[in-house]
């Protein structure tokens, strides 16, 4: 299965890659390989300062050796050897008008002493964190997300939303990172859904990011828009980084098994600003998702 799952993510690296360079007209990715010491590594694709993307990150990882205590403590195991892979796409369009979008996709195994598997799993999921609400756009996200989940549970979509909107939530802040979308983890073998299911279910949502992304980006990233509005979306970004330095397990994981800094901070975008006690004006489109990030909403 890792090897499997392996060489899915490593093709889907280059499908995404491919379809984002076609919005930027051009091939603007830097593509560098990197190796961890104590076992596996990575391709990074990243891209700056494009027409469209200011800032992206299409990576892919294999990891392997022994858990440090603290990521132990953080998956709760008494063993030590693992695997790990998985695929992280963070994009932050230039255009505020247009919503930064977030996926992965992962896979882990845990081994005995002996190199035999004690445990596996699938985890995974994708998000949308809009500086503007565009209904349409949140609608269109959201019907991707539930189309996959009902191919295989009917109640997959409520459950996976409710578990990404609880995820993604700023507790210090008390509002919502974004307007949600899927988040799935710890997806073990059960009398209902076999490994090989998980693989085809986590299979299935890479193979839909694109579907889910393209359509908006391409609708938002030639809007006009003003000094203000960027303002407010550096504003809104810093929000984005908050929850990924003091939240994101992904974040904490990669930090506790000395994974590549670079690779890891990727997520983060190029432009940000923090403003004493910021408040939007009253009636204010910004004000509008601020009220709307309070509690999380249907959107299908």
């Amino acid at each position: 299965m890792r090897e499997k799952f392996n060489s899915f993510i490593k093709n889907l690296q280059t499908q995404i890659t491919n379809r984002l360079c076609e919005l930027e007209k051009k091939n603007d990715f830097k593509t560098e390989k990197w190796f961890r010491k104590e076992g596996g590594g990575g391709i990074t694709c990243v891209i700056e300062n494009g027409l469209v993307f200011e800032k992206g990150g299409v990576n892919t990882s294999e990891v392997y050796g022994k858990l440090t205590k603290s990521a132990k403590n953080q998956l709760k195991t008494k063993f030590e050897n693992f695997f790990a892979c998985g695929i992280s796409i963070i994009i932050h369009p230039k255009n505020p008008m247009a919503p930064i979008f977030h996926a992965n996709l992962r896979y882990f195994e845990l081994y005995d002493d002996d190199n035999n598997i004690v445990d596996k799993w699938f985890g995974g999921g994708m998000d949308l964190t809009p500086f503007y609400i565009f209904k349409d756009d949140c609608i269109h996200f959201h019907s991707v997300c539930k189309k996959i989940c009902d191919n295989y549970n009917s109640t997959f979509y409520t459950k996976f939303k409710k578990k990404c909107d609880e995820y993604f939530w700023n507790h210090h802040r008390n509002e919502a990172r974004g307007v949600g979308g899927l988040f799935f983890d710890y997806c073990r073998e059960n009398s209902t859904m076999s490994i090989a299911d998980w693989y085809s279910f986590t299979v299935e949502v890479g193979n839909a990011l694109m579907d889910a992304y393209i359509p908006i980006i391409d609708k938002r990233k030639d809007l006009n828009f003003s000094h203000k509005n960027r303002e407010w979306q550096k504003i809104r970004r810093g929000r984005y980084v908050e929850f990924n330095l003091v939240h994101d397990k992904g974040t904490l994981f990669g930090l506790r098994t000395n994974g590549r800094i670079e690779s890891i901070l990727i997520s983060l975008p190029p432009k940000v600003k923090w403003v004493y006690n910021y408040n939007p004006k009253k009636n204010s489109e910004e004000e509008k998702l601020v009220k709307l990030l309070k509690e999380p909403l249907n959107w299908i």
